[in-house]
């Protein structure tokens, strides 16, 4: 084979992949994009103050809360809500979780149960109390904004 002749191939087979690169990059970029948003969202669209609770705070306390209440989550189509309440001693702290349902749909939530909380650097771990198996993430905002689907021209 001459130079030019394997220079040519060369350049076919580095035009075929990057012809292909784009069709994969969709394909697996909607998998984890998909896949991320039926486990996490943002804090502010995840948790919100209880009606029993004096503030709007969006902090919670890292230990195990007992669900007290689940619902279909106001104004949000394919969404749980549950209000969960401190199992810990000392001032009632409750708040309430959307949940996307396809978080839950492996394992539902039943009301009585205990969900363990978790802080993590970026937000917050919500885990089944009895095998500590995590179901949903609530990210900071700056977190979940990262986590957004690009798309990238090559």
């Amino acid at each position: 084979m001459t130079m030019p002749t394997l220079l040519r191939a060369v350049c076919a087979a580095l035009f075929a992949t990057a012809c292909a690169l784009p069709a994969h990059a969709d394909s697996a970029s909607s998998v984890a994009s998909s896949a991320g948003s039926a486990s996490s969202g943002s804090i502010s669209d995840s948790i919100g103050a209880s009606s029993d609770s004096s503030s709007g705070d969006r902090r919670v306390a890292a230990g195990a809360y007992r669900v007290i209440d689940i619902a279909q989550a106001p104004a949000k189509a394919d969404t749980t809500r549950m209000t969960l309440r401190a199992v810990a001693a000392g001032p009632t702290r409750e708040f309430y979780l959307d949940v996307p349902n396809r978080a839950l749909a492996k394992r539902g939530i039943k009301h009585g149960e205990l969900v363990q909380v978790n802080e993590r650097v970026y937000g917050y771990e919500f885990a089944h109390a009895d095998d500590g198996r995590p179901f949903f993430l609530a990210l900071q905002d700056a977190w979940y904004r990262e986590l957004g689907s690009k798309q990238v021209a090559i």
